[in-house]
């Protein structure tokens, strides 16, 4: 008599995520159906929508693989999980695209107002925050999410653990970029820069984040690996204090359980206070530090040199974190926050100089050995470049924090030259090179399919930068000067209209440079599509024969 074969049971960790999902799917029904305000009632039914989505994935997964789990290794190698990264990197190059394309947009409504088009949905104000979040959280997320994910697992040599958990984090963030970019179209937000989704995407946000924290945590608990490379020290630090300002920045009582509207716990200066810390932590540990954990592993396997001085990356790692987290004040020069507080905030924005270029040195000389390789290699110039967009940024950032300076820059143009040298050049450079890097690596190819595109890329977008800071750093210098010029009588020289119709043609010189950027992110797509799908696969390593020793 032949035995049944017992029926394979779900995992805890889906039975767990399916009624996670389930109670979620109901509680959005019944705000759908009980909303005070329309967006809410919309973004109710997102999250019914996502949450019934994420239960029939998870089911459909369950009956896919019948019982069986993926081994942590094969044939003695670890088998690690790359789909969540695939998705991530594919992600990250959608919402750039999308990100570059509203900036461009809103550059020329700086430029021809018309293109407003009289609408509230095309307004500045509504499409500004959607680029920022788009180009940061969206595209920038999605890259540290992929990088992050894979960089873990290699340098630890095990494979990330869960069915459901690391795509639980990469599809949960994407829904919150849906609910925070459909939200500012449609006028709903905190109106605090950087984190402006209100209290229930926050709060989305919020589980996603320690959902993704467990999984890294977990990762490394497996490793084979003895040491924790300095790379997931950097991400670690990224992610734990990305935890503690998005929850101490975004405390607020919303005014209904079925209403988007809430008011932050915070009040007058101390909001401001509290928004700055969050404001420059969330550029020092999200913009920066995640991205200098990529530039420690994908600087030096694409050279194939060791980093240059661990024992200075460490001291970078150290001194970065412990000063980065005091230098928000410098926001607030000028302002009703205590003199003494911006002044610490300026003073520790200055020491920031130090560890700041002792990471790029490192950064930089870990070419020691392999600089003929930029001439051939533009991958490589990619991340190496933005290594050099990250020294000029952290020693414009400390200068700038300078009250003396800051009494002519505060308010200008010229921060916006500041944010956009560090953004295309330091975050965007590196994100293009590690992705240049990561799909041909997940996806079992040799390399890019084109690496004569991805020049093309490297020199359109470099000038499109050059042009975009230039006119920014022109444009805001004249701007300063103009607003604190004074005629022999005492009064204003000139009035605000004449300072705004002066940066009429750096306006129009930005968009130039906008648009020249993005057209090298859309050759950057197309190659990518092409090394996905007719990229040369990567031959498998033979097994070497050691000889014998004489």
């Amino acid at each position: 008599m032949t035995a049944l074969r017992a029926k394979p049971l779900m995992s805890l960790e889906e039975i767990l995520y399916s009624g996670f999902l389930g109670l979620l799917f109901f509680y959005c029904v019944l705000a759908a159906g009980k909303a005070v305000d329309p967006v809410f009632a919309f973004h109710a039914t997102i999250g019914a929508i996502a949450s019934a989505a994420g239960i029939f994935l998870i089911v459909r997964s369950f009956i896919d693989r019948d019982g069986r789990v993926e081994p942590d290794e094969i044939n003695g190698k670890p088998n690690y999980n790359l789909g969540p990264i695939k998705f991530a990197s594919i992600a990250a190059m959608f919402w750039g695209l999308a990100g570059f394309s509203v900036g461009i947009w809103i550059a020329l409504e700086l430029a021809y107002p018309a293109l407003n088009l009289n609408l509230p949905w095309t307004t500045f104000g509504r499409l500004r925050p959607l680029h920022t979040s788009a180009v940061i959280f969206a595209f920038g997320g999605n890259v540290l999410l992929a990088t992050s994910f894979y960089v873990v697992q290699r340098t630890s040599r095990a494979r990330m653990p869960g069915l459901v958990t690391p795509w639980f984090v990469i599809l949960g963030y994407n829904v919150f970029i849906v609910l925070a970019g459909t939200g500012y179209v449609l006028g709903v937000g905190q109106g605090k820069e950087y984190a402006e989704p209100e209290w229930y995407a926050d709060l989305w946000l919020t589980i996603v984040w320690v959902a993704y924290l467990l999984v890294f945590l977990a990762t490394l608990w497996r490793r084979k690996e003895p040491h924790i490379y300095v790379a997931n020290w950097f991400y670690l630090a990224f992610i734990v204090t990305i935890a503690m300002l998005h929850i101490v920045n975004n405390a607020a009582v919303p005014v209904s359980v079925f209403g988007s509207k809430s008011y932050v716990v915070w009040s007058g200066v101390q909001d401001a206070m509290v928004q700055w810390w969050y404001g420059h932590n969330a550029v020092g540990f999200f913009l920066t530090a995640g991205f200098l954990a990529i530039m420690y592993y994908f600087v030096p396997k694409r050279a194939n040199r060791p980093v240059y001085s661990y024992r200075l990356s460490i001291i970078h790692f150290w001194a970065l974190i412990f000063l980065y987290i005091w230098a928000g004040p410098h926001h607030l020069h000028y302002t009703a926050l205590p003199e003494w507080a911006s002044t610490l905030g300026m003073v520790f924005s200055v020491m920031l100089w130090m560890p700041s270029w002792g990471g790029m040195i490192n950064g930089l000389m870990t070419l020691s050995g392999a600089w003929d390789k930029l001439r051939t290699d533009p991958v490589l110039r990619l991340l190496v470049v933005s290594v050099a967009f990250y020294g000029m940024s952290t020693f414009e950032g400390p200068l700038m924090s300078v009250k003396s300076v800051n009494s002519l820059s505060h308010y200008t143009d010229w921060t916006i030259g500041h944010v956009h040298s560090g953004a295309l050049g330091w975050v965007g450079y590196v994100s293009f090179g590690a992705l240049y890097c990561l799909v041909p690596w997940v996806y079992g190819k040799r390399d890019v399919y084109s690496l004569k595109l991805v020049d093309w890329h490297f020199w359109i977008s470099t000038l499109g930068i050059v042009l975009y800071i230039t006119s920014m750093w022109v444009s805001g210098i004249m701007q300063g000067l103009m607003w604190r010029a004074y005629t022999n009588l005492g009064f204003l020289q000139y009035s605000f209209v004449e300072t705004v119709e002066a940066m009429h043609p750096y306006y129009v010189i930005r968009a130039l440079g906008g648009i020249l950027f993005l057209a090298g992110a859309v050759i950057m797509a197309v190659n990518l599509y092409l090394t996905i799908r007719h990229g040369e696969a990567e031959k498998p390593a033979a097994d070497v024969a050691l000889a014998p020793a004489e």
